[in-house]
């Protein structure tokens, strides 16, 4: 009867190990996918283009897929071409700002924010990503020349040479742009100062294009 109440004692005390092992067991097996609480390099903080003018909800604009806006993906320059803010430190030489990743190419970004700002204004359907094909239709190209840092003059500058084509053929081109000063380089200043910046330039692109022209 002894013998027989030891090993009873025995197994209630290994159930009552692999219960309390059992959870710590989990942990250690998700620490190699989860990190909580800190340890390990910090992701980049993700930016985007928020427009600030916003067509209101329930808002609709229609008319013959001939007679629409088409707002083209602008060019960009190599320094562009992929989702980090780039820093001009001189004429020659770039970087590109720690820690700071765009959600998407700046020049998706800005097609999206020029087109939801032209949006706004109303009275035109706006067509974002799309050719038809179709030669009666007006349509906005441009180049975005910059949208990041400059090391020189510690501001964020965005520059979008825009050019108009009307269904006539008829070509008008300008460039924009604006700056925002006294920045440090870092993303916690330059994030919220790229968004004014492109916003300013989007706003001005919309009040100078006249789809009638």
């Amino acid at each position: 009867m002894a013998m027989l109440m030891s090993e009873m004692t025995r197994m209630n005390r290994s159930w009552k190990l692999a219960a309390i092992a059992a959870p710590a067991l989990a942990l250690t097996a998700l620490s190699g996918c989860v990190s909580i609480g800190g340890g390990g390099e910090q992701p980049d903080q993700l930016i985007d283009l928020t427009p600030r003018a916003v067509a209101p909800a329930g808002a609709s604009e229609s008319g013959q897929v001939d007679e629409a806006v088409f707002v083209f993906e602008p060019e960009v320059q190599n320094r562009l071409d992929n989702k980090r803010v780039p820093v001009q430190i001189d004429d020659s030489s770039v970087a590109y700002l720690q820690g700071a990743t765009y959600v998407d190419r700046p020049a998706r970004l800005f097609q999206h924010l020029l087109a939801e700002t032209l949006r706004a204004k109303g009275g035109m359907l706006v067509v974002e990503g799309v050719d038809p094909g179709l030669p009666n239709r007006t349509r906005l190209y441009g180049q975005l020349v910059d949208m990041g840092y400059n090391a020189r003059s510690s501001s964020v500058i965005v520059t979008y040479d825009a050019v108009q084509i009307a269904p006539d053929g008829t070509v008008r081109s300008q460039r924009f742009s604006h700056t925002v000063d006294g920045l440090t380089p870092d993303v916690i200043s330059v994030a919220p100062a790229l968004n004014e910046a492109a916003n300013a330039v989007a706003l001005d692109v919309a009040n100078w294009f006249d789809p009638g022209k």
